[in-house]
């Protein structure tokens, strides 16, 4: 496969071809698309001369418990109606972390529109992503909200820097790009925000940015709720309320650390009630996010983890190295590891024979080390394996979080 950075002058209406074709793209969105490939770095494989896979990446980083760690966000993954079925798609996406990995990133995300596909590469799936649909009216929020400020598409700057300052918790990434935030802002149909300006210097400081298809009763979705302190949530939730005498429902993800359920009025009630209606309320839960270490010893150095301490031999397996070539310098992880886990932790080639084994894949790996689920459980459903007194140790050391990455791209 032949591969090359995307030029936007040379390839600019083949990749809007390629974003159509896959249905990402409606006319009038075409300054979106380009955002989202000027957000960082494009790569393309061309067929017959012009580019019929392009993925597009950006810069981030992803917080491990209280540390920020540097992160390679695939932002885009397209392959037009003529390249299916080849595996442009996989090989280009593992070319893309390849770079990022040598430039320093220790953990890729990205987004799926469905489980497997990006298994073949490494990736494994986060934690449940909390979607609650509720009316408005029926927010229980003792708080008198300000009168905001009107926020749009002009504000696009000063909203991305309210959103790499917002409270943060385990597992959730910043794009570093304002450009990500922009796209993602004119993808909204009839987007609009409202916020508050609370700054020692006038910053924005509190805010949302809903979507609104249909303008009149909604729904709403709430593409995100950025704040700083419990109080500016609870006075963005009572903005949320005064829509309630319009607009009959929004959605929004569960921040991470609120369980909304507790200021909803008679929320199953509810549920019972509007069920099957255009305007249902209700919960939902999917794993959208996937996630992968691509610097074994770099992470492992970062889980600074007080409850104990774990030591033992790790067999890694990586999917990704059958995508790249044999010469490549970054292959992914793969390997005999001893790992130490606990207030000083790291990793090193090699084999204690004194020390049990866990074997596993990147992938399951991963999302045991993020806190997604603990290691017995990751035994039962995922690949990875070892004998049940180091699992059970395992579920002690690493009590984290659960990780949320609070940042869609």
């Amino acid at each position: 496969m032949n591969y090359r950075v995307y030029d936007p002058v040379r390839d600019k209406a083949a990749v809007h071809r390629i974003f159509r074709e896959v249905g990402w793209h409606r006319e009038g969105k075409e300054e979106m698309i380009d955002l989202f490939l000027e957000a960082g770095r494009t790569l393309v494989v061309d067929i017959h001369g012009e580019p019929e896979c392009v993925v597009g990446t950006s810069p981030g980083v992803i917080r491990y418990l209280r540390e920020d760690l540097p992160l390679c966000a695939v932002t885009s993954v397209c392959t037009s109606r003529i390249a299916r079925r080849q595996g442009l798609g996989k090989r280009l996406t593992a070319e893309a972390v390849a770079a990022f990995a040598l430039d320093g990133a220790l953990v890729a995300a990205l987004g799926v529109f469905d489980q497997g596909y990006y298994d073949q590469i490494g990736f494994g799936t986060t934690s449940y992503e909390h979607v609650i649909a509720f009316d408005p009216q029926h927010l229980n929020v003792r708080v008198r909200p300000r009168v905001p400020r009107r926020l749009t598409l002009d504000d696009w700057e000063a909203i991305h820097a309210s959103r790499l300052v917002r409270v943060r918790g385990h597992g959730s990434l910043n794009i570093l790009s304002p450009t990500l935030t922009r796209a993602e802002m004119l993808e909204a149909p009839n987007g609009f925000g409202l916020g508050y300006c609370d700054g020692p210097g006038g910053e924005l400081t509190h805010s949302i940015w809903f979507r609104a298809p249909d303008v009149e009763y909604g729904p709403y979705e709430i593409k995100w709720l950025v704040y700083q302190t419990p109080s500016q949530f609870l006075e963005l939730m009572a903005l949320i309320q005064n829509l309630g005498d319009q607009v009959r429902l929004v959605t929004m993800h569960e921040p991470q650390g609120i369980q909304l359920q507790d200021l909803l009025d008679r929320p199953l009630r509810r549920r019972d009630m509007t069920r099957g209606s255009p305007y249902e309320n209700a919960v939902y839960a999917f794993g959208e996010f996937q996630m992968r270490i691509c610097d074994l010893p770099g992470c492992m150095e970062r889980a600074r983890l007080p409850w104990g301490e774990v030591r033992f031999n790790l067999s890694l397996t990586d999917p990704v190295e059958r995508l790249l070539d044999a010469k490549a310098p970054w292959r992914g992880v793969a390997g005999e590891y001893m790992v130490t886990l606990g207030p000083s932790s790291g990793a090193e080639r090699g084999r204690n024979p004194a020390l049990p084994t866990l074997t596993a894949t990147v992938n399951a790996f991963t999302r045991m080390w993020l806190g997604v689920r603990p290691a017995t459980g990751l035994a039962v459903t995922d690949d990875l394996a070892g004998p049940p007194e180091l699992l059970e140790r395992l579920d002690w050391v690493l009590r984290m979080p659960e990780p949320k990455p609070d940042f869609e791209f």
